[in-house]
């Protein structure tokens, strides 16, 4: 007679178990996870009683995994991952039926004109779809998109090629220095004279290409950027630049949206324009909320070249 099978662990008791392998101590795994100790030691037992093997090692001293644990992991993180996924697209779906739409933003595109002039036409159009507006970091914003926890963004591009926009605006970007850098004195800069300084770094996650572009690097003569500390946000990467480590390359909008004390814009005479642009995933651009989106987009720019 075979043995009976054994209860399938839960998504919960797995991200516990992942959880547990990165900080391999019960107490300052329970901590991260707001549980109780003896609640998560009673769940990882569960766990190991569910699976059939034992996962972790205890001793009075150290927690270390077991040969079975550590074979095990991978395939923890894909399930969690995967049921992460499925949620993410459960989500997505439920706001299509229900007429949510989450609208992503990054830096001061919120309050451009163009922007606004899209939301606004788009609720005037569709006056049952909720629209939420969530604030993304340098960081996160195409990561967001990607993961359908936003369901459009407005963003700077250039983007990964999963992604469709939509451009609303061309303006030049300037050079953001330190207010005492001896070139900021100075009413305008080429970009010869920026070579040497470094500028701000971004998170590992935010794809390269976009950073690249930002950073103008290489430069047009080929060498390459010498890059400082890394930011995740507007107001890290003023500070860092205020204080004089970094520099960096933002739109001229810039100039009214974000002024700082210690801080200085600067024209650069031979650096290339920056666009602003609506975004959404390439795969979801015939849901109806994202077509509402687009229609919206494209009404805007017909009626900015017309002069309306």
């Amino acid at each position: 007679m075979r043995a009976p099978r054994s209860k399938e662990p839960s998504i919960h008791q797995l991200r516990l178990y992942l959880a547990l392998s990165e900080e391999l101590h019960f107490g300052h795994a329970a901590a991260r996870l707001f549980i109780t100790q003896p609640a998560l030691s009673q769940q990882i037992r569960e766990l190991e009683k569910r699976l059939g093997v034992r996962v972790v090692e205890r001793t009075s001293r150290a927690l270390t995994l077991t040969e079975e644990g550590r074979a095990l992991l991978p395939e923890a993180r894909a399930a969690v991952a995967a049921v992460d996924r499925l949620r993410r697209v459960a989500d997505a779906q439920l706001r299509q039926t229900s007429r949510r739409l989450i609208v992503g933003t990054i830096g001061a595109e919120a309050a451009m004109a163009h922007t606004r002039s899209v939301l606004r036409l788009l609720k005037e159009r569709h006056p049952t779809t909720t629209l939420d507006l969530v604030n993304l970091s340098f960081g996160d914003h195409m990561g967001a998109l990607a993961q359908q926890e936003v369901d459009v963004v407005f963003l700077r591009p250039p983007v990964t090629d999963d992604i469709e926009l939509h451009h609303l605006a061309t303006e030049p970007r300037v050079a953001c220095l330190a207010a005492d850098h001896p070139l900021a004195a100075l009413p305008q800069l080429a970009l010869a004279q920026l070579s040497g300084i470094p500028v701000v770094d971004v998170p590992e996650q935010v794809p390269r290409m976009w950073w690249d572009f930002w950073a103008v690097d290489p430069r047009p003569d080929g060498s390459r950027v010498r890059y400082g500390p890394v930011v995740t946000d507007m107001e890290s990467l003023l500070h860092t630049v205020a204080t004089g480590e970094a520099m960096c390359f933002l739109p001229t909008a810039a100039c009214e949206y974000f002024p700082r004390p210690g801080i200085r814009y600067i024209k650069v005479t031979d650096l290339s324009p920056s666009t602003s642009a609506v975004a959404w995933l390439r795969r979801r651009r015939s849901e109806s909320t994202i077509k509402a989106v687009r229609h919206a987009a494209h009404e805007v720019t017909r009626m900015a070249g017309n002069g309306q």
